[in-house]
Order: C-alpha cells, then structure tokens, then sequence
C-alpha cells in the first residue's frame, strides 16, 4: 500500500529547514512523497514575503526537494484578519490567519492528489502549536488530514547554526511588526 502524500506548509527556511530534512531524509513514518508549500500572504511588506520566499526556494532546490509558491494577495489576507488588527500575538488574529491559510494549502493538497498537510507554523517563538493545530483541524476537510508531526527542534537549531539563512525578527504579520 503506498504511503502518504504531503504538503508541507511553511513560513521560513530558519523555521522549515530540520523538517524538510527529516522527510527529504525518509524520517516521517507513512510519507512517501511530500511537497514544501509557501503561501503566506500575511508577510509584509512584499520585500520581506519576497526574502523569506527566495531563501525557501534556496533551501529546498539546495536538497532536491520540490517545492510550490501560492498567489501572494495581502489584501486577501487582509479582508480576512480585518477587525482583528489589535489583537496580541497568538491572540485571535493568529487563529484567523492560520486557518485561513490551512485552508487555501488543503485545498492545494486535494488539486494536487496530496493526503494530508503538515507545518512548521508551530515552531517559531512567537507563535503556539496548540493554536496552530486547532486552525489546521478546521481547516483540513474534505479529504485532507492534518498530520500534526513533532519535528526534531534539536536537528532545526543545529541546521540553523550551520546556515547562512536570511533571519528575521517577527513572524511577518505587518501588525506584529509595530510590537517589535
């Protein structure tokens, strides 16, 4: 029986790299296949998205390992989190912003024959792991599973120190960007 397909759903190479090595390396049990997905048009402004997307692609095509960008609307976005633009981070505009991009990833992953989606959204300091995985529950219907994995923080950090990655000092919403 073949194993799953996956679309794994990131938001920066500092953030993303020690999992696309575990499952470019086979280390996920049940992944056959997977995908790196870049959609995240909650970064701001465009020069930062443009950063943080360029040094995915390095990371990936560095590995061999096939990758996807989504359509960059920040307007979209915005329409979305629109009320919300007060709320402290991993307050409810986070929930909001998570889903809303889980869903567009899923709906991804059912276009193109994937069986689950997974993240990195969780990994940063500045967000919460349990909030993210609610958002991806919601979110993931239809077919498509969210696969929450633990990720090796130790292979992450370890990767991190060896990189020359484009780092950046707040997750990327122009709202939390005011607090840093």
């Amino acid at each position: 029986m073949p194993g799953m397909r996956l679309v794994l759903v990131s938001c920066c190479a500092p953030c993303s790299a020690g999992a696309i090595k575990q499952l470019a390396d086979g280390e996920i049990p049940g992944v056959d296949d997977f995908v790196v997905l870049f959609f995240n048009p909650n970064i701001f402004p465009a020069g930062e998205y443009e950063k943080r997307m360029r040094e995915q692609i390095r990371y990936c095509d560095g590995l061999g390992v096939r990758h996807a960008e989504l359509e960059y609307d920040h307007d979209a976005w915005r329409d979305t989190v629109r009320g919300l633009e007060d709320a402290p981070e991993r307050g409810a505009r986070c929930g909001v912003c998570f889903e809303y991009r889980f869903r567009r990833a899923a709906a991804f992953a059912r276009e193109n024959g994937y069986d689950a989606v997974a993240s990195v959204l969780g990994v940063s300091r500045h967000k919460d792991q349990n909030q993210v995985d609610a958002a991806a529950v919601a979110a993931c219907t239809d077919g498509v599973c969210y696969m929450p994995v633990k990720w090796n923080e130790n292979l992450r950090v370890q990767i991190g120190r060896a990189s020359d990655f484009y780092r950046q000092n707040y997750c990327g919403c122009e709202f939390s960007i005011r607090k840093v």
